[in-house]
């Protein structure tokens, strides 16, 4: 495995790439709490239960981004300074900043959202994936950044595979084990910023 030159990271020291089956391209992984930009051939991947991913890009430039965070934005005594990219209020402004960085031009962004499931036990009645993913489509409609495809709600987890070169992405819902697995990652990070593995075959998104 290599070290990733090219993706700018948050929240991680270090990316490493793997072979990701879905496109037969190196892979990054991102993991909750992060985001990751990257170009060429390089794959970014997420498995999401209740947490949201947005993938954005610059299609002219062909360079895009994914982030992963677990709430619309922290309550009343919750730190933002320690991992500010698990909220998605910081994670959209922090992805899409770090794009115009590097030369992607505001105007020309455009979004494909994904995540928002029930599959915490016991948080039903919290409805924080619903929150999720109202929180990040209305976020886009108010920055003006058109959402051209989304697959958001649901009970199932999601493995998401994005190819920010092309704007391609291959999701599959996952109803095996899996999600009582992507929960348990959930209920872990939700308190203590643990990360949830990715895992499985992918189909390409419709």
């Amino acid at each position: 495995m290599s070290a990733l030159p090219t993706p700018l990271v948050s929240a991680a020291p270090q990316v490493r790439l793997h072979h990701e089956p879905a496109f037969d391209r190196p892979g990054a992984r991102v993991l909750p709490g992060e985001f990751l930009i990257a170009h060429d051939n390089i794959v970014l991947v997420t498995v999401l239960g209740s947490c949201v991913a947005a993938c954005i890009r610059d299609p002219d430039l062909g360079i895009g981004g994914m982030n992963h965070f677990m709430l619309p934005e922290a309550g009343a005594g919750q730190d933002t300074a320690s991992a500010p990219a698990r909220y998605g209020a910081h994670a959209m402004e922090m992805l899409i900043n770090a794009l115009v960085k590097r030369g992607a031009r505001r105007h020309r962004l455009e979004a494909k959202v994904f995540g928002g499931a029930n599959v915490i036990p016991g948080m039903q009645q919290s409805g924080v994936g619903a929150r999720n993913a109202a929180f990040v489509l209305s976020f886009l409609h108010t920055e003006g950044l058109p959402v051209v495809a989304q697959d958001l709600g649901g009970y199932l987890a999601r493995k998401v595979a994005y190819c920010p070169a092309t704007g391609e992405v291959r999701l599959k819902r996952i109803d095996d084990a899996m999600p009582t697995q992507v929960a348990r990652s959930e209920q872990s990070y939700h308190a203590s910023l643990g990360s949830a593995a990715v895992a499985g075959s992918v189909e390409l998104f419709q």
